[in-house]
């Protein structure tokens, strides 16, 4: 049981934000396991139109997500980062509600896109939490709050298949909707920023805020690309993996229910490993952890490829939380040693949009690799893509030194 009162602001702020940013990735990702369903009820389509309306209902939210994400990052840096973050939580609680009572597609494509244009929560909890919390504390707490929206992303499934098993696909998303206002109450209650506007008329003393600023080291490039093939392989197959579950075959189980448990599994060993991975890669080094989790994910992702039954994709989707246990945490690690203070939170929001652009791009591919090459070839698009990044990104340590 936390003892809250004898923490420390910091540490306080990250048990609250923690809980915050799973729900938000429970929101953005409870739909996967019933999303074709539940818009096979909003009328009548082909498999292949389905299939598309399905990736983009899901992946628009995440392409509002990657444009609006650097305006809300320099509001941030002007009004104050509680301030977005009760901004993001009432929104979203407000669009899920709304969600439970579309009658076509066309709206749930709209509501999807508001849910991302009210994003923010996730990338001004990193920013908040990096700047509060001392130096010797600042990897463990960024990696904590990693496992919150990396758990949330994807034991969203598992959660969204239980609520759509045992009520309605609609009644899920009135749910979601009173636990993000749940959030917005605590956040409200219980984080705490002493926030300091900027003086407009010191202009010396203002951060520049471009893109072009905060990655005048290349190795923030590198970073911010990573995110984005991580999220790629993470959602490419998930928009349609009650379909794939379905060919594979449920042995007379709800397909929901399993595709919920199946899509879960990554996040059941990410919230298991990535705290002690953490905590090895500040004694080893974080960027060979980040080169281990490159390796691992790309064997992973090609062994997948070859699964027969549900047994054995349950199998490796665990495995692949292990790979993201490894990346996600050493990602905002070597973010945060390598961005100075004062673009903390442009830097964050910028990578928000780069795993939102992953979002939108990764449902989309694993839906055309499907049509072209059937679902099995998404993992061998994953495993190819790893291996890219883990180039690039080995090129690099070839030329700087990392720690």
């Amino acid at each position: 049981m936390f003892k809250i009162n004898t923490k420390p602001l910091w540490a306080k702020n990250l048990i609250i934000l923690w809980f915050g940013i799973f729900m938000t990735g429970i929101g953005m990702s409870e739909v996967m396991p019933f999303l074709s369903l539940f818009i096979n009820e909003l009328g009548n389509f082909t498999k292949t139109a389905l299939t598309i309306y399905s990736s983009l209902v899901f992946a628009i939210s995440f392409l509002i997500m990657a444009i609006v994400s650097p305006f809300w990052g320099r509001l941030a840096d002007k009004k104050g980062r509680k301030l977005m973050l009760l901004r993001a939580s009432l929104g979203m609680a407000i669009v899920f509600l709304l969600m439970g009572f579309v009658t076509n597609v066309w709206q749930l494509m709209f509501l999807r896109a508001l849910q991302g244009a009210f994003g923010g929560y996730v990338s001004n909890s990193n920013a908040l939490v990096a700047m509060q919390t001392p130096k010797e504390h600042s990897g463990h707490a960024l990696s904590i709050l990693v496992t919150g929206i990396t758990a949330g992303t994807l034991l969203g499934p598992l959660i969204g298949g239980i609520l759509a098993s045992l009520f309605t696909y609609r009644i899920s998303f009135y749910i979601t909707g009173i636990i993000m206002f749940l959030v917005f109450i605590l956040t409200y209650k219980f984080v705490h920023e002493d926030f300091v506007a900027p003086n407009p008329n010191k202009k010396e003393t203002l951060p520049k805020q471009s893109f072009r600023a905060v990655t005048t080291n290349p190795l923030i490039i590198i970073l911010f690309i990573t995110t984005m093939i991580i999220q790629i392989v993470n959602m490419s197959i998930n928009p349609i993996l009650s379909l794939f579950v379905k060919e594979l075959g449920s042995q007379n189980i709800s397909i929901t229910l399993v595709a919920g448990i199946v899509a879960a599994m990554p996040g059941i060993s990410t919230v298991i490993a990535a705290p002690l991975f953490g905590k090895l890669g500040d004694r080893i080094g974080t960027h060979k952890l980040l080169t281990f989790g490159f390796t691992f994910g790309v064997f992973i992702f090609f062994a997948t490829f070859f699964v027969q039954n549900i047994y054995q994709l349950t199998i490796f989707r665990f495995l692949t939380g292990l790979a993201n246990a490894t990346l996600l945490p050493s990602v905002q690690t070597l973010l945060t040693k390598n961005t100075p203070i004062s673009n903390t939170s442009l830097v964050f929001s910028y990578n928000q949009s780069f795993q939102a652009i992953g979002s939108v791009f990764g449902p989309l591919l694993g839906a055309l690799i499907a049509n072209f090459f059937d679902y099995r070839g998404i993992f061998l698009f994953s495993s190819i893509i790893m291996l890219v990044n883990l180039g690039l990104f080995s090129y690099y340590r070839l030329n700087h030194r990392l720690i």
